[in-house]
This record gives C-alpha cells, structure tokens and sequence, in this order.
C-alpha cells in the first residue's frame, strides 16, 4: 500500500507547481509591490517606475540587491533594523516608547515581508 501511495505522488512532483500556484505567486508579488509602493517609497527608490522617489540617504531597492550578498535577509529583517522600528511596527502592536514614532507610524501584517520578499525576488532577476 505504501509503494502505491508513493508511486502516485511521483506524477505530480514531475507535473510541477499546481495550477493555482502560479497565479498565487503572481497576487503575492503584486501585494509586494503595492505595499512597497505605498510604505517603503516614502524613503526608498522602490523600481523604475519612480527614479527620484525616495530621499537620497536611503539605498534603492535595486542597489540593495545589487551591493550585498545577504540583501534577501535584510528585506526579511527590515522591520527590525534601525531607522524601521521607529516607524514600522505589525498591526496591533503597540508603539514601543524605546523607539517613538519619528512619522505617521507604517503597519504591516506579518504576512506583508513575504509578499515585499517576493517582489524584491523579481527585481533580483530583473537584474
């Protein structure tokens, strides 16, 4: 019973991904982008679509990819990198008096680095 339960899963894993899985990718790239469009370009030059967004202290999305080898951590770990827990915090938190807001307080979902993951990923291989 066992053979046939495993020789059955072997189609699949050569078909590839689900049908859906593609599309799911695709939304959560989207997400990824509409977020980083919306939050992260009060600093960050986000892709070509807005060059001179963003304020010059602050590294392009592009040349963060570009320029350091554990660029995929960072995104992963922004929210906890300085200057990002003075403005960055995850929707229930409360503000944490060690960092004080510097602007209008950003929330994120948890779930958002995933998605800003993923579209920084195709930037990567824009690249």
């Amino acid at each position: 019973m066992r053979v046939f339960a495993a020789t059955a899963l072997v189609p699949a894993l050569l078909i590839g991904p689900m049908p859906g899985h593609a599309q799911e990718t695709e939304t959560l790239v989207e997400k990824g982008r509409a977020i980083s469009r919306l939050h992260c370009s009060r600093c960050h030059v986000i892709d070509g679509k807005k060059p001179f967004g963003g304020i010059s202290s602050t590294p392009s999305f592009t040349l963060i990819i570009k320029a350091l080898a554990d660029w995929e951590d960072r995104f992963a770990t922004f929210h906890a990198r300085r200057p990002h827990p003075a403005i960055v915090r995850f929707k229930g938190e409360p503000i944490d008096p060690e960092y004080p807001p510097s602007s209008v307080p950003i929330e994120i979902d948890p779930d958002d680095i995933e998605a800003i993951l993923a579209f920084v990923r195709t930037l990567k291989k824009a690249d």
